[in-house]
């Protein structure tokens, strides 16, 4: 293919994009390159291809037709010419193309004026002419033209300084990292940190912001790489050449450090640090290392960088620290030293920093400025500093003792100065640290004499260097000495006080209060005669709060007496208007001058001085006796109102004052009540009186809404003054006026609610959040009726009024805690402790109950604790509280997104669990709820499966534990039954409708059965888990009601009344959750243990009457066995041999079920039809009614008799019984049908009569406990017939033997543990009542005088024991005879029956026994039995049988 020669001045992009458009198919790409190359031998200048190739606007210029020819074509082409040129010189193709991309690096950065070549980065165009360069050689790379290595060996040849962009670029690409350039350059040292500097210092023109943020990320690259490098650790040992280059790291960031603090130390003559040491700070932040270096490598390098900050350049003393130590407060040191150390703390936690720092201390010399400028930066920046510090000053102190150690005693005092001179709201003051550390006998120094001339040699040795502040505090709060050691102090004392006389400071003209250990240290700053007022005012605020004189002042009319005559008495004395009632100033005189520190003329001059003062002042308002207290009250609140808008604090507090004292007239308390954890009661039903009391508490309400309402118009609490708390805070001093505040408050929010308007709900709110961070630390509410179970902060107890049960109810309670919550937000400064100050929880927790269930939308919205942008939140969040035209709604929905607000429920108070919402939902009347039955059931259900069961359950939810989430609704049903009715009555109210009981259950059932359908755990069946759950629950509560080895009777009433409640639950929910499924060898069979073991250990106690089940509760059981086998692979077969172990282990059930089965019957029949296709039912459950038909046909006598069924002797018995008592026969016809049996022959027969006697004693302990004539008789009479057909054979008497029952054992578990233990007071109730021949026939049966004797024991010890049956009053017609009596007469009984038999009837160890147990309970007993059995011919064959 031919070219034309016009074709040569053409560029290479130009030509391609032009064949591209004329042969855009792909098959021309060999032509076209051919073509290209073509034009390649006739060009010959490598220089301008690269240039072309690499050039931007050049390859842009054909617009959308030459992004057809891939970058990878152009690579392509200039790869095939540089090999060609390079086999054409004969040199290594890299060569040539090393020094190709060299010339081309340098033009592309040479400087292009002045200006350029001071700049440290490229401009904008350069960049992008290397970036597609750098693209270019690595596509050369790739194709193996151009080595990198090569590069820099070339590029370093020359001698250039690398701007530091271009390796940044390199780097970046991954053509060239910075860490081999840091392994091969051997000169690095030296250009690296020179361009460091100059890149920190050098500013970028305006305007280019691009250009700032390259010049970071610059730093920030080669940072990251250079620590990554320097400490990094590995697990194995480092090489010789990877150790150099660490140290080589971690020395050029020591010089950047290095550099840094050189500038903060000139900066200090120069007054100027310029913007490069700025920049450098800047760097240090664990964000900006980027994938270069791992987050313990970062914290390597700033534990690292701070201790060689807080060790460089060691040249101060100690004793320049003392003196220079004012100066180096955070306030005084210079910005970029204490950014740095911010930087450099912000990724430990204090208590880190604070062991570090010691560990320094210890170890190295330290630049004491650098030290103590970081402890300030730590205390300013870090509010859980100031205890770490104070842990750390007791841990210095106490080694310092133990070792008397001067070095660890400096620290100690130079940290605790420090701290002090940052002020009282970061840490303790001097005074203070030091009265606590040495003021006391229990002080570091008081343990030994050697101590106290440690501390004492200490303090002599400062007194040249010391600051005049601290010597004052020495000797005006002076370590404790003993008494034999005064000396030594003196000589101290005398010490500085020459030091301070040189000093030319007097302690003598010394405030009593006076912070003297603050960062300006002269105490001449105040002149005395203000000083002095402000130690009165001190003074009187003290005596205020704790009703004694302060020692300070003892101390100083004592050790001070000149300056407490001639300073401190005069400022108290000033004449003024006394008021008719004393306040806290007059009560201090008049307690000074009963403690004789008042001279009686001076105190004459003062009152005569205020009489004066009052008849000169007529203005003043003047509370005499003929004033109305209500008149006076009312101008000082207008005053006050006039006062709180004008923003006059010393006139606000002046009039709170008298505000004060007129209260004190209206309620009158002891003046020296003092008020420290009291607890007030607050009796909620009664009436409010008297009439005066409420008129004032309405004027102060009525009140404090005008001044929040007036201060809300110009700014948010957060902006105005003190004056809100300041006026709830004259109100704690008196318990009357607090119960009558408290009580009002009741009777607004239970009573009135609705009532109020926006105004009131508003001032109110903020008025009960002040009242709850005044009187919450000083006094308790005890609401009586005792709603609340125990005493409660003022807050919890008016947000007890608070009931959210109807709509209405739920309006008022949203609106006021919104507006509460809203007040203390914005009150709080948005911090989230002063917050916890101003917003009661049980507030907050009512609107996390009420905002998502009134507000749909809350529900949808993930709300982030971030704060708003641009726009001051608190602001915004009031002026929506306040706003007329805004909604509650609007209001709620923006409290709900404020970030302060989500913040609090990071606290465990503010958080609501699970249980908490459980209740307030209980409490809601279904009828008069604000959400309609669906919209109910969608709430419920968002409630409990999105927000309480993912959330954790240490904050309030269920961890995603389906288990938890019903074992809290089952526990909230079935406390809803149980809850104490005086709450019961508050949150009902007049409703009778009903509460959301039936909503909770219907979601227990769904949750139940969501449980039962997903499983809870792999392989085993969901249907076992939820079986087990449910009983192990009620086993659990059941234990937690009955907790003692012998329950008392108000423990087992409440067991019954829990069991009785759980049935009612059990009914609700599926019957088939109640067996297990058990899989074993891939067939499926059913498991009915844990249903027996529940109805033996937890039903047969609770059943009324004793000995059956409800029909409700046996059917739902049954049900549930046969709803079970469905899922078996052969459910008859199943459900025969889970009855057969039911009719074995379980006996309470089957009787039960024998019981009811004429109402069983239809129900079971009709359920097996209709999960097996028709089939009858299966054949254990049939024998049920064959048994039926033999019992009826027995109790009719039928002759011949039918044949007896095949089934458990229990069972027939049971049948016969439930004929016989159904049929209602008399006793010829009972005693005939005993007949039809034989138990003196068969053994079947037998045992079935001994059980139906049990039966039959059963109901005759029924009959005797429930007072029922006409079934006692029928009883009785029953019992006798079956004793007479029983009496001689001794099975009889195995059932009143608990035992030696043997094969009768399963009675036990018939009946309740009360009736088992009643069974020997109805043997002997049962006996004492039969025929002479009857117990004549008795005596001979075998083992009936061991059964008397053990009977007769167990009766007495009922009695002892206070467990027998009450004697009731009877008519005289029916012979029922009380415990006393049955038991005089059970014993005169035994003695006879010891009596007549013969004493071959025992062996000498049966004998024996019987003595043991009646030696203890009746010794008559035993004497009569050792005396008529007790012969000595006894056979000693007798002992072996």
């Amino acid at each position: 293919m031919s070219v034309n020669p016009s074709c040569e001045e053409q560029g290479v992009s130009r030509l391609l994009a032009g064949r591209v458009v004329n042969r855009p198919q792909l098959d021309d790409a060999p032509r076209l390159q051919e073509a290209a190359v073509q034009l390649l031998q006739q060009q010959q200048d490598l220089c301008s291809l690269l240039r072309e190739v690499s050039n931007p606007d050049r390859c842009c210029q054909t617009g959308e037709q030459s992004r057809a020819a891939p970058g990878g074509l152009r690579g392509s082409l200039l790869e095939c010419e540089l090999r060609r040129q390079a086999t054409e010189l004969g040199v290594p193709v890299a060569v040539l193309s090393v020094k190709l991309i060299l010339e081309r690096l340098t033009e592309i950065t040479a400087p292009e004026g002045e200006e350029d070549e001071r700049r440290e980065l490229l401009t904008s165009s350069q960049r992008v002419q290397l970036c597609v360069l750098l693209e270019s050689s690595r596509e050369l790379m790739s194709q193996g033209a151009l080595c990198p290595k090569l590069l820099w060996q070339e590029y370093r040849r020359d001698q250039r300084l690398p701007k530091l962009e271009v390796l940044n670029q390199l780097h970046c690409f991954s053509f060239l990292s910075l860490k081999y350039i840091l392994e091969s350059d051997d000169g690095v040292r030296v250009w690296l940190v020179s361009r460091l500097k100059a890149l920190c210092s050098w500013t970028p023109p305006r305007g280019e912001e691009e250009t700032k943020r390259v010049q970071l990320r610059v730093l920030s690259t080669v940072v990251g790489v250079l620590v990554g490098c320097g400490f990094e650790l590995n697990s194995e040992p480092a090489a010789p050449d990877q150790r150099r280059i660490s140290l080589l790291c971690c020395s050029l960031l020591d010089e950047m450090l290095f550099w840094l603090l050189d500038t903060v130390d000139k900066s200090l003559t120069s007054q100027s640090s310029g913007a490069g040491p700025g920049l450098w700070i800047q760097i240090f932040d664990a964000s900006l290392c980027g994938v270069s270096a791992s987050a313990e490598a970062v914290q390597r390098f700033f534990t690292h960088s701070l201790t060689q900050a807080l060790t460089y350049k060691p040249r101060l003393t100690v004793s320049d620290a003392v003196t220079l130590q004012s100066d180096w407060t955070f306030a005084k040191a210079d910005p970029l030293l204490m950014s740095l150390f911010r930087k450099l703390a912000v990724i430990f936690s204090v208590e880190l920093l604070l062991r570090h720092l010691q560990q320094v201390l210890e170890t190295h010399e330290v630049n004491w400025k650098h030290v103590l400028c970081f402890l300030s930066t730590l205390l300013v920046y870090n509010p859980c500093a100031p205890p770490s510090l104070r842990e750390l000053l007791s841990r210095l102190l106490t080694s310092a003792f133990e070792g008397y150690d001067l070095e660890h005693m400096i620290t100690a005092f130079l940290l605790a100065r420090q701290g002090a001179l940052e002020g009282a709201g970061v840490f303790s003051s001097y005074s203070d640290w030091f009265k606590m550390s040495f003021g006391g006998s229990s002080g570091f120094h008081a343990s030994s004499k050697k101590s106290l001339v440690f501390l004492l040699k200490f303090l002599s040795d400062l007194v040249p260097f010391e600051p005049p502040q601290y010597l004052k505090v020495h000797i005006l709060h002076p370590p404790f000495i003993p008494v034999k050691h005064r000396s030594l102090l003196m000589e101290y004392i005398s010490l500085a006080k020459t030091r301070l006389a040189d000093l030319k400071e007097s302690v003598e003209d010394m405030g009593l209060y006076e912070d003297i250990s603050g960062a300006g240290g002269a105490s001449g700053s105040t002149q005395p005669q203000c000083q002095a007022v402000q130690d009165v005012e001190k003074a009187v605020s003290l005596f205020e709060s704790t009703g004694r004189i302060s020692a300070t002042v003892m101390e100083a009319s004592i050790f001070r007496r000149p300056y407490f005559l001639t300073r401190f008495l005069p400022a108290l004395l000033k004449p003024r208007v006394l008021p008719v009632k004393a306040d806290a100033r007059m009560s201090l005189i008049e307690a000074l001058k009963k403690a004789e520190k008042l001279p009686a003329a001076q105190h004459s001059s003062y009152v005569e001085s205020c009489q004066r003062q009052r008849r000169q002042d007529r203005s003043v308002v003047c509370l005499d006796a003929a004033d109305d207290p209500l008149e006076v009250l009312k101008v000082q609140l207008q005053e006050f109102r006039g006062l709180v808008v004008d923003g006059n604090d010393g006139d606000m507090m002046a009039q709170l004052s008298r505000i004060s004292h007129t209260l004190c007239v209206v309620f009158p308390g002891r003046p020296d009540e003092l008020m420290e954890q009291t607890v007030i009661k607050v009796h909620v039903d009664a009436p409010l009186s008297p009439e005066l009391h409420v008129k004032v508490i309405n004027m102060i309400l009525r009140n404090f809404c005008q001044c929040t309402l007036d201060t809300s118009r110009a700014n948010p609490p957060n902006k105005q003054n003190l004056w809100a708390s300041r006026f709830v805070s004259v109100l704690p001093g008196n318990t009357q006026l607090i119960c009558s505040l408290v009580h009002r408050l009741w009777d607004l929010f239970h009573n009135q609610g609705s009532s109020l308007s926006a105004a009131h709900v508003l001032g109110l709110a903020a008025f009960v959040v002040h009242l709850h961070g005044s009187v919450s630390h000083s006094s308790l509410i005890q609401l009586v009726p005792p709603i609340l179970p125990k005493p409660v902060p003022v807050g919890e107890a008016v947000s007890a009024a608070l009931v959210c049960s109807t709509h209405t109810d739920m309006l008022f309670c949203v609106r006021f805690c919104v507006a509460a919550v809203c007040y203390g937000i914005c009150r709080g400064h948005s911090l989230p402790q002063q917050q916890q100050d101003y917003v009661p929880s049980s507030f907050y927790k009512k609107l996390l109950y009420l905002i998502p269930r009134l507000l749909p939308e809350a529900r949808r919205t993930a709300v982030t604790a971030e704060g708003a942008v641009g726009e001051s939140p608190e602001k915004n969040l009031w002026s929506s509280a306040t706003d007329a035209g805004a909604t509650w709604r609007t209001t709620a929905w923006r409290l709900w997104r404020h970030a302060a607000f989500h913040q609090l429920q990071n606290t465990p108070q503010y958080q609501l669990s699970f249980s908490d919402w459980l209740v307030n939902e209980l409490r809601v009347q279904r009828s008069e709820d604000a959400l309609s039955d669906p919209e109910r059931q969608e709430y419920q259900q968002w409630a409990c499966l999105e927000l309480f069961l993912p959330r954790a359950e240490e904050q309030g939810g269920c961890g995603g534990d389906m288990r938890i989430l019903c074992s809290r609704l089952l526990d909230a049903v079935m406390d809803q039954q149980l809850k104490d009715q005086s709450l019961e009555k508050l949150h009902q109210r007049a409703s009778a409708t009903g509460t959301c009981l039936p909503d909770i259950i219907s979601r227990l059932q769904e949750f139940v059965y969501e449980m039962e359908v997903t499983g809870l755990s792999g392989s085993r069946s969901g249907r076992a888990d939820v079986c087990d759950f449910l009983f192990e629950f009620i086993s659990r509560r059941c234990s937690s009601t009955v907790s003692s080895v012998s329950p008392s009777v108000s423990s087992e009433l409440s067991l019954q009344h829990t069991l009785n409640t759980w049935n009612r639950v059990l009914l609700a929910l599926p019957p088939l959750l109640l067996v297990k499924l058990k899989v074993e060898g891939g067939r499926t069979t059913l498991d009915c243990t844990t249903l027996m073991q529940h109805v033996n250990q937890h039903q047969r106690n609770v059943c009324s009457p004793a000995g059956l089940m409800s029909s409700h509760l046996t059917s739902h059981l049954l049900r549930g066995v046969l709803s079970a086998s469905v899922s078996c692979g052969r459910p008859r077969e199943e459900v025969n041999k889970a009855w057969t172990q039911i009719s074995v282990h379980c006996p309470l059930l089957l009787t039960s079920a024998v019981r009811w089965w004429e109402r069983l019957s239809p129900v079971l029949s009709s359920l097996w039809s209709r999960v097996c296709d028709g089939e009858p039912l299966p054949e254990q459950l049939q024998l049920l009614a064959d048994c039926g038909h033999w019992a009826h046909s027995v109790a009719r006598c039928l002759s011949p008799p039918p044949p007896m069924p095949p089934a458990p002797a229990l069972l027939l018995a049971s049948s016969l019984h439930r004929a016989w008592r159904g049929r209602g026969g008399g006793n010829q016809s009972f005693g005939a049908a005993l007949n039809m049996l034989r138990p003196e022959r068969v053994s079947q027969d037998r045992q079935v009569l001994v059980f139906l006697l049990f039966l039959c004693v059963n109901d005759h302990l029924l009959t005797l406990l429930c007072l029922q004539e006409k079934s006692d008789e029928e009883s009785l009479s029953l019992c006798s017939d079956l004793l007479c057909v029983l009496v001689d054979s001794s099975d009889w008497l195995l059932i009143f033997k608990s035992s030696e029952q043997g094969v009768y054992q399963s009675v036990t578990m018939v009946t309740s543990d009360e009736f088992t233990r009643l069974m020997p007071w109805a043997f002997y109730s049962l006996l004492l009542q039969q025929s002479a021949e009857l117990l004549q026939r008795a005596l001979r049966c075998p083992g009936f005088l061991q059964a008397a004797v053990l009977c007769y024991t167990s009766l007495l010890q009922l009695v002892l024991d206070g467990h027998a049956p009450a004697s009731a009053a009877e008519p005289p017609e029916k012979q029922q005879l009380d415990p006393s009596q049955i038991l005089s007469q059970a014993k005169m009984f035994l003695l006879r029956v010891i009596s007549q038999t013969s004493a071959a009837a025992l062996s000498s160890a049966q004998l024996r026994r019987l003595e043991s147990q009646c030696a203890d309970v009746d010794p008559e007993v035993a004497a009569a039995l050792s005396v008529h059995l007790g012969a000595p011919s006894l056979s000693p064959e007798m002992d072996f049988l």
